[in-house]
């Protein structure tokens, strides 16, 4: 299975390139690194691999992006991955002072 992310800046209407993002997995009851990558040009991060179904996360870097002052240092978005033949892509809506995110294609 995959797993990819895109980071789009709605405050300037355009993606946001190197948000640094931490992949992590729930296991034996803490979190524990899976993987680190950061976006690209076009705010998106693809290839990274998850072996089996469970709980993971990734941890958006934003205050590295926004600046010192970002009213959100960090993003964190748990997801649950069921089926491991499937892709998952997690994008993240950001602006200075709010964020969404969904389950995209």
């Amino acid at each position: 299975m995959s797993l990819s992310t895109h980071v789009l800046d709605t405050g300037v209407g355009r993606p946001a390139a190197d948000v640094p993002v931490r992949l992590e997995a729930r296991g034996a009851g803490r979190w524990q690194h899976v993987d680190d990558g950061c976006t690209d040009a076009d705010g998106r991060i693809t290839g990274w691999g998850v072996e089996a179904p469970g709980v993971y996360r990734l941890v958006f870097g934003t205050g590295d992006y926004l600046g010192p002052d970002a009213f959100y240092p960090e993003v964190v978005v748990a997801f649950r991955i069921a089926d491991p033949a499937e892709h998952y892509h997690v994008p993240l809506l950001l602006s200075p002072f709010g964020y969404s995110t969904y389950r995209g294609s």
